[in-house]
């Protein structure tokens, strides 16, 4: 007799719980039910209220730091795995630690390989993330990874402004492929920014590769943190003769004074996804939704079905 596909659970971390409940309503099911129990001292326990022997499970949450939302994914793996779950697929929509993909200097850890290890171990049999930091971080699983891309969403919205002399840029030289993935369709020329660093976070120069004189440009990215590279290379875009900068970023990490640095600067407007929710309001910034699409990816996934369709570049 043919296998009975069981409907699948999907379950929500802590911090991305209104994101998963989104995506729970565009798949069709209800969120399930966890409650975490906090100690004194705050270590936690996260406890699945009702079965899932047998069953697929989707658990979401970003793993972006403090420590706290990636120790809370690998609880729920691990209470997964012993619940006895058949499949167990975690649900990263931001890969937090991905920045550390390989050794820069001597002494210092390969911050993603070990996240990716750690989550294996937890119990997690399949991975969902979108926008890694670095492709090649796909390698450091054993186990499947669909890498789902935000421009199925984002070539949208750029579509919708209707901008003339339009130009992608990328705010830096590792993103120039994805810069010019934008550009191939959308039909558009590129600019690319070369900035040198002083430290983490901190830039000492930045250079333009390419004439922006007269364009609408719009930089593509896969994360915002400090903002600092952002709202520089709108700037010196504005000073070289653009018509107006805007911003395309996944991931809004937005940590410091990034808010601030966004409202102060020549950037007319940034939009990016809820795979992190916000922590604060500002009328430059416009969030566009990426539960649909994982969603859509989820339940392929379940059914054993290609997903290669969902891909726009």
């Amino acid at each position: 007799m043919p296998e009975v596909t069981t409907e699948a659970k999907i379950f929500a971390c802590t911090q991305s719980k209104t994101l998963a409940e989104n995506i729970a309503s565009h798949y069709g099911v209800p969120i399930g039910n966890v409650i975490t129990s906090t100690y004194s001292d705050g270590e936690f326990q996260p406890s699945f209220e009702e079965s899932v022997r047998g069953t697929r499970v989707f658990i979401i949450g970003s793993t972006n730091p403090g420590p706290n939302n990636l120790m809370e994914m690998l609880l729920m793996l691990d209470a997964a795995k012993r619940a006895s779950a058949r499949h167990i697929t975690a649900v990263l929509p931001y890969f937090g630690w991905a920045r550390q993909d390989r050794k820069d200097k001597p002494r210092v850890p390969i911050a993603a390989k070990l996240v990716a290890k750690m989550l294996e171990t937890a119990g997690a049999t399949r991975i969902i993330t979108m926008d890694l930091h670095a492709d090649q971080i796909q390698g450091f699983f054993e186990r499947p990874v669909d890498h789902l891309f935000a421009s199925t969403i984002f070539l949208e919205q750029i579509r919708d402004l209707n901008l003339d002399n339009l130009m992608i840029a990328s705010p830096d030289m590792g993103g120039s492929k994805r810069a010019y993935a934008y550009s191939k369709a959308l039909e558009s020329e590129v600019v690319i920014c070369y900035k040198q660093r002083a430290k983490a976070n901190v830039i000492s120069h930045m250079e333009l590769i390419g004439d922006v004189t007269g364009k609408n440009v719009i930089l593509v990215d896969d994360m915002v943190d400090t903002a600092g590279t952002l709202t520089k290379a709108a700037d010196l875009m504005m000073e070289r003769g653009a018509k107006s900068v805007r911003a395309i970023c996944t991931h809004p990490i937005l940590s410091g004074n990034a808010y601030e640095r966004i409202e102060n600067s020549k950037l007319e407007q940034l939009i990016v996804t809820d795979s992190i929710p916000l922590t604060q309001k500002s009328k430059k910034i416009k969030v566009v939704s990426c539960a649909k699409l994982f969603a859509e990816v989820m339940t392929r996934v379940h059914h054993n079905k290609s997903i290669s369709s969902t891909f726009v570049m």
